[in-house]
């Protein structure tokens, strides 16, 4: 396990710090169908998270500085998905290949079985092995594709959703 990094709650001063990671996303790849680097409002929303499912953690490395983030949200805005969230995990190009992301992958899933959420998804743009692996070594398993459904940098994208079953299922008890 790498010693250099810390997985913790994000907190407001490191808001800067996820939003140049996701920004360089935007620029540089299609692991984000964002064009355009949301509001800063946009990062607020995810750190104050009105659902008990909802989290953002962060990689810290020895100097304090955010170098990945890792968060969950809503999968779906109708109740019937409250116990199902949706995640997303970006890493800073320079401490990519070094076990940040199975460190903070894995601390964000717990936290969310923790507080009850029974599945996890993901989405990923392909191609993208490094995703699929980290996605792979932490439990994911694919569950399907769709074609074509993105359009970024002049070309279209495809997807794979991923889904991990953090919790046993809960069954309802029948109407008497």
């Amino acid at each position: 396990m790498p010693a250099p990094f810390v997985i913790r709650p994000a907190v407001e001063e490191d808001l800067a710090d996820i939003a140049a990671i996701y920004e360089h996303e935007i620029a540089n790849s299609i692991a984000t169908f964002d064009l355009e680097p949301p509001d800063p409002s946009y990062w607020h929303e995810k750190l104050a998270g009105d659902h008990p499912g909802d989290h953002l953690l962060v990689a810290v490395d020895e100097d304090g500085d955010v170098v990945g983030y890792a968060y969950s949200w809503s999968y779906r805005p109708r109740p019937a998905y409250s116990l199902t969230r949706e995640t997303s995990i970006y890493l800073d190009p320079s401490v990519r290949g070094k076990g940040v992301g199975t460190m903070l992958y894995p601390a964000l899933l717990d936290t969310m079985a923790a507080s009850g959420v029974h599945t996890a998804v993901a989405l990923v743009a392909l191609p993208n092995p490094g995703s699929i692996k980290l996605h792979e070594a932490c439990g994911f398993v694919e569950v399907g594709r769709m074609r074509e459904v993105g359009f970024k940098f002049d070309q279209w994208i495809d997807v794979a959703w991923f889904q991990k079953m953090l919790n046993p299922p809960v069954h309802a008890v029948p109407p008497s």
